[in-house]
């Protein structure tokens, strides 16, 4: 299975950058989409809100999404 699919590339998303600067697993969260202490600090959370994308659930335990930091550095957290 190659490692850059579509489903990789949704995942990493959440996590990574858009244009506008805002990580989707942050949604309204100020001081992780702005404060330069925080906004790097990568949390994974237990679950994903569908339409947005904001981390839900515990972000102390990684659980089945800590592969996604993986993900991202295989990858290279680079767009297509």
């Amino acid at each position: 299975m190659p490692m850059n699919t579509a489903e990789h590339q949704r995942l990493m998303h959440l996590f990574l950058r858009n244009a506008e600067g805002r990580r989707p697993i942050y949604g309204g969260q100020q001081p992780f989409q702005a404060d330069l202490h925080w906004r790097d600090l990568i949390l994974f959370n237990e679950y994903f809100h569908g339409d947005n994308g904001a981390g839900l659930g515990a972000s102390h335990q990684t659980g089945w999404n800590g592969v996604i930091a993986k993900l991202i550095q295989q990858i290279g957290g680079q767009d297509d």
